[in-house]
């Protein structure tokens, strides 16, 4: 069913926190350790890529919220993240676009009534619709996720 007012709150202080855990994550590294692969991807293009789905999400969010149940555009995340911006650019762009994205969508969360969180848009890859009340999870799950692979690198190079 429709979360509760804490649920809500809840959710939308992990959003807002979010790109102090990316911050704390990346804290005191140089170009080269942002270079340094987890798998097939630099912290660099983590930290790209945790705005370009984020933005992406937000968006999604407001569809939803202005729309019935729309068709939303898939991307290719592996793709994206070959661009020269999410190989070379500055992650301080990124790490402030989710600060002003999360404070936004946070705020959203706070403000809007419950049941506009079982609003949904359709996954043309899942070929599903998705519920606001399970996207939001999902993408704090998310920052937690590849904020985790950070730390994980700093841990094995001993980046401490």
């Amino acid at each position: 069913g429709p979360y509760g007012p804490k649920e809500k709150t809840q959710y939308a202080d992990r959003l807002r926190d979010a790109p102090n855990w990316v911050r704390k994550a990346i804290d005191g590294l140089n170009d080269e350790q942002l270079d340094t692969k987890y798998n097939n991807w630099t912290i660099r293009q983590i930290v790209h890529h945790l705005a370009d789905s984020h933005m992406n999400a937000f968006i999604r969010f407001k569809w939803a919220l202005t729309e019935d149940a729309p068709l939303i555009k898939a991307y290719d995340e592996t793709a994206w993240s070959e661009i020269v911006d999410a190989k070379t650019q500055p992650i301080q762009w990124s790490i402030s676009l989710l600060e002003g994205l999360h404070q936004r969508w946070a705020s959203l969360v706070v403000e809007i009534e419950p049941e506009k969180l079982e609003r949904s848009f359709y996954h043309p890859e899942s070929g599903s619709e998705v519920l606001l009340s399970e996207s939001l999870p999902s993408y704090v799950w998310h920052a937690e996720h590849h904020v985790a692979q950070i730390h994980w690198v700093r841990e094995q190079n001993e980046w401490v």
